[in-house]
């Protein structure tokens, strides 16, 4: 049984239980949450996003298959086995290429879809939701989303089963639908305020799905289908946080038992507090998708490390790491322009600090990777003083202090991916 049909099961016999979506292409996000799902022996949720990864190689240059590769390649080097290892593709769909006409669009969103499938990831989230260059204006309707998700259900499955030829023992692909999808990576702008998906709408969008699989001749594939994208009222943008209130969903969470094989994904649960997520979970948003809060973990704890450098090691020694990020962000802005505004201050600080994290897209370059390693060797060089950690990084003092975690400046920076990690393994059960 796929592990994510499992988690439903279990939660009919009222376990509570959930699973974090690990939605990164940065390798210390990817190895920090194998090595926890290794030592914690559960289950590991790593999405892989439409524009990170696609068949022209998105912003990482990879095609799905290399993505594949790489997380199974991470996972066998700890020991964790491949069924531990569940890849998904997120917003797979016309989202990047919503500049094009439906047909070209949709033909690259059905190339896509099959890649991922083919190459194993067993996790698909079927996102037809944003409207490409020929629709007409206003929302899209619920049965286009749907029948266009249909077009992207039949080329997931006729990837698998080519996957099947080589692969006999590989696990069918389960999917994700939803018309209320939120922008990956956090709102553009500051909202006033978040409408809960009403249950109206919910219940419409699994009928619509129903009819229209059936009409295309997949009906089956319904029962492929283990949870519907909602937006329970979360969401963050670049220096706000809307946390989740349970009663506001209450109505929406009560209406899910009505529909015993599903569960809800919540998407943008980024800076979410433990008990928020917990509460989610509880209430039935059982898949929690986090991405830009574990590389804004990794970014903030990366800043302490070079403010402490700066400190211990020789000016002319020195990596620069925070300098050179900001560098290689005005070099290339095209990746956070249309996301920050502001005066030159602001942007400045945007850059550095803002919760949509856009930072995420550099972080990778070979330059900025570079002065990271170069910032890790220094303070292997200059050992860093436990007072100073305390300091500069005091819940990373505590863990070294107690010995969870070594002294490492490579060690310390994974602490901060984990510092977000920790809240969404124990609202999910991982830890008590």
């Amino acid at each position: 049984m796929h592990p994510l049909k499992e988690m439903i099961k279990n939660r009919l016999q009222d376990k509570n239980c959930g699973i974090a979506s690990y939605c990164s292409a940065n390798e210390l996000v990817l190895e920090m949450a194998i090595r926890r799902a290794k030592e914690t022996d559960t289950p590991v949720l790593i999405e892989a996003t439409a524009n990170q990864v696609n068949q022209f190689g998105g912003y990482t240059g990879m095609l799905p298959k290399d993505f594949y590769d790489l997380v199974i390649n991470m996972a066998g080097k700890v020991g964790l086995k491949d069924e531990n290892v569940i890849l998904a593709g997120d917003h797979l769909g016309p989202l990047t290429w919503q500049h094009l006409n439906e047909k070209e669009a949709m033909e690259n969103a059905v190339e896509l879809v099959y890649q991922y499938a083919k190459a194993g990831f067993t996790k698909i989230h079927l996102d037809t939701s944003m409207k490409v260059a020929d629709d007409k204006e206003g929302l899209l309707s619920t049965e286009i989303i749907a029948r266009r998700g249909a077009i992207l259900y039949k080329a997931a499955i006729k990837g698998y089963e080519e996957l099947k030829v080589s692969k006999p023992d590989a696990m069918r692909p389960v999917f994700i639908i939803g018309s209320e999808v939120p922008i990956p990576g956090g709102a553009r702008e500051v909202e006033e305020g978040l409408q809960v998906t009403k249950v109206e709408d919910f219940k419409d969008t699994v009928s619509t799905y129903s009819k229209v699989f059936e009409e295309e001749g997949v009906g089956f594939g319904m029962e492929d289908v283990i949870a519907v994208v909602v937006q329970p009222g979360v969401e963050f943008g670049d220096n706000q946080v809307f946390f989740y209130d349970s009663k506001a969903a209450e109505s929406l969470s009560k209406s899910l038992k009505e529909f015993p094989n599903l569960c809800f994904e919540g998407h943008s649960t980024d800076y979410q507090s433990a008990k928020c997520l917990k509460d989610m979970v509880n209430d039935g948003i059982a898949i929690l998708k986090v991405g830009p809060a574990l590389t804004y973990g990794l970014r903030e704890a990366l800043f302490s490390l070079s403010m402490i450098e700066k400190e211990l090691v020789p000016t002319s020694q020195q990596a620069n790491f925070t300098e050179t990020l900001d560098k290689a962000m005005l070099e290339n802005p095209d990746n956070w322009k249309n996301h920050y505004h502001g005066n030159e201050n602001e942007l400045k600080l945007a850059r550095k600090y803002s919760f949509s994290d856009r930072a995420r897209y550099y972080i990778g370059q070979p330059k900025v990777v570079a002065s990271m390693n170069k910032l890790f060797d220094n303070l292997r060089e200059y050992t860093i003083p436990m007072n100073m950690l305390h300091q500069y990084m005091p819940f990373s003092y505590l863990r070294v202090r107690d010995g969870i975690i070594k002294l490492d400046p490579k060690e310390l920076a994974m602490d901060g991916i984990y510092q977000f990690m920790q809240d969404y393994e124990y609202a999910t059960g991982v830890i008590k």
